[in-house]
């Protein structure tokens, strides 16, 4: 279906004006009229600048073009998603597959980008998820981690690729990388008992996990080589020898979500509460803040960030709001 730290050094880079963001799902919307939260997950293939999103209700589409035309992707599903980061597609780079976590409707689903029915629905407790980690160096992705959605920071686990998910213990936080069928990194909340929050580690598939950071997170955690960059409150946290160290690459003022990389591993971009910031040396220094649209009314827990680096398009938006794009390269 086709429709028509702060940073001492500041990069030099313009500063968006309002004007320059186009909307892009409009007519998408209107003719598709989806459920509560409208518009709510976007992502992009890097590799090819596709462009995906997930309408309320409907289910996803894609498009080809930075929005020009869309097409359905997979079939049509009940619910939507919510946390940002919770549709990836595989963000190793390695794989086709993808990963969505359905905050209402569906189960955790599995897919693919390049098949139509791909989407592959796991365990009925993966109902009602914030967002959801796999060991995406395995194809059958055995080892998952997710987490409960509005359940006092309930973990569920499986071992066996989504057929089955047992509930763990409470008190986690946003986001979980799994390095291997192993080693697994979450983050916990911030509590009386602990109000740093923390990050937590597991080499033994999950039954046990002992601290390894002492922050807030703000956001899913995201992998660059050998390393996992996560975004926690202030700041940009780099994760090596598979989560064991941690150090603080940079202050991020009013960090929100990202990092999204971007035309090489040294370029990337973090949304903060001014707007977007953009790095072209790994987070050392940070430009000024670039606007986002002057109808999402600011940024919010619920504000998705993404980067197409085939075409130097950035996107931007809020659930239930369009989705905007700003070309960049023009």
């Amino acid at each position: 279906m086709r429709f028509a730290l702060p940073a001492l050094f500041l990069l030099l880079a313009p500063v968006a004006q309002a004007q320059d963001w186009q909307p892009i799902a409009t007519d998408l919307l209107a003719k598709e009229k989806p459920g509560y939260g409208g518009l709510c997950g976007v992502t992009v293939d890097h590799a090819t600048g596709t462009l995906y999103v997930n309408v309320s209700d409907r289910g996803v589409y894609r498009s080809n073009d930075q929005g020009k035309t869309w097409e359905r992707h997979g079939k049509e599903m009940k619910g939507r998603t919510e946390t940002p980061g919770c549709f990836q597609l595989d963000p190793t780079g390695k794989s086709k597959q993808s990963l969505m976590a359905l905050v209402y409707g569906a189960p955790v689903l599995v897919g693919s980008t390049n098949t139509e029915n791909a989407w592959r629905e796991l365990d009925k407790k993966s109902v009602h998820v914030d967002w959801c980690a796999v060991d995406w160096t395995d194809k059958e992705m055995k080892f998952m981690l997710a987490f409960k959605h509005e359940a006092g920071g309930l973990l569920l686990h499986s071992r066996d690729g989504g057929k089955t998910f047992t509930e763990g213990n409470k008190g986690y936080g946003l986001g979980a990388w799994i390095f291997d069928a192993d080693t697994a990194v979450v983050a916990l909340a911030k509590s009386k008992d602990k109000p740093k929050g923390g990050i937590v580690r597991t080499t033994d598939g999950g039954k046990t996990f002992n601290p390894v950071g002492d922050s807030v997170t703000v956001s899913v955690p995201k992998p660059q080589g050998d390393s996992l960059f996560w975004l926690v409150e202030g700041a940009l946290l780099k994760g090596t020898d598979k989560g064991a160290k941690w150090e603080k690459v940079s202050d991020v003022a009013g960090a929100r979500y990202g990092p999204i990389f971007g035309k090489d591993a040294k370029h990337l971009f973090v949304l903060t509460n001014a707007g977007v910031v953009e790095s072209t040396d790994s987070g050392a220094t940070w430009s000024k803040p670039l606007a986002v649209p002057k109808e999402l009314k600011g940024v919010s827990a619920l504000t998705w960030l993404e980067y197409d680096p085939k075409s130097d398009t950035l996107y931007v938006m809020k659930m239930t709001s369009d989705l905007y794009k700003l070309n960049r390269s023009k």
